[in-house]
């Protein structure tokens, strides 16, 4: 197991982070979201934005769906917040920074982080040396999924409270397991107390995205496969609600990059939106 403080998120994590920041530094307001809680913590060379893959306007559509998919879900713990819902799950969590920029919502949660032990360490080591700190309520929760360790037991040692509904959510992620992976994943959230819900991404099968970022999604997938950590599952919306119902949900609801048009993009003047058929939102329901 690596739990060094020193091993930095990986360089997707990275990269998310930084296409956030960079919504507030290229696009003109109003923000969809305002975050820059990754760059403080990434501390950068200044200048980062000259980097390939901060392009602003090869990035565009790519942050805009980043972003978007970072406010719907926030917007939705918000909402589950104010029906009573106590408990927070994010797997992955990567760089996530809710806790950070959202504290009067998140103090009245438990929020669990789950990610791997080194980059988990190294972000709590950063967030102290911000002066931004752990709160209690901030659970963080390692779990070396190479070696196998069960991410619902670890949960469970963290405090997380089984008894109890939960909203779980999982972006960028579901493109790197396998289909068995994934369904595996699905079972657990279904298992979870009923009321419960989870928001995941999934990437459609790449012939089927916008002309305009199909390039840039099979530079990502050429990207991913060098590096060792190639695409595995593609889903389109109706295969993806299946495998939720098939994993236990009551309820599978597909959110598509034009509801998340309609809802957070439709009076911009600049055309900021994020690309059809690419990464989009699974919502089910226990």
């Amino acid at each position: 197991m690596n739990d060094k403080p020193d091993a930095a998120p990986d360089s997707t994590a990275a990269r998310v982070a930084l296409w956030r920041a960079l919504h507030i530094e290229a696009d003109a307001p109003p923000h969809v979201l305002e975050d820059q809680i990754g760059l403080e913590l990434l501390a950068p060379d200044k200048d980062w934005r000259s980097r390939g893959d901060m392009d602003p306007q090869f990035t565009r559509p790519f942050r805009a769906s980043i972003v978007a998919r970072a406010r719907f879900i926030e917007d939705l713990v918000v909402e589950q917040t104010g029906h009573g819902l106590s408990q927070y799950v994010i797997l992955g969590a990567g760089l996530d920074s809710f806790a950070q920029r959202r504290p009067e919502i998140a103090s009245r949660l438990k929020v669990f982080e789950i990610d791997q032990p080194g980059p988990q360490a190294w972000k709590r080591q950063r967030l102290v040396e911000l002066g931004l700190g752990v709160p209690d309520w901030l659970r963080f929760v390692p779990v070396d999924f190479e070696a196998g360790e069960a991410w619902r037991d670890e949960l469970v040692t963290a405090g997380f409270d089984d008894s109890k509904p939960a909203i779980v959510v999982s972006t960028g992620v579901s493109m790197y397991l396998t289909k068995e992976a994934n369904a595996a994943t699905l079972r657990q959230v279904a298992a979870m107390a009923p009321g419960s819900t989870l928001a995941m991404t999934f990437l459609l099968p790449l012939e089927l995205a916008d002309p305009e970022v199909r390039p840039g999604l099979e530079m990502a997938e050429k990207g991913a496969r060098a590096s060792g950590t190639p695409f595995l599952s593609f889903f389109t919306p109706p295969e993806i609600q299946a495998l939720a119902r098939e994993a236990g949900f009551r309820e599978a609801r597909h959110v598509s990059a034009a509801d998340l048009t309609q809802r957070y993009f439709i009076d911009r003047t600049d055309g900021l939106r994020p690309p059809n058929n690419a990464e989009e939102l699974l919502v089910a329901s226990t």
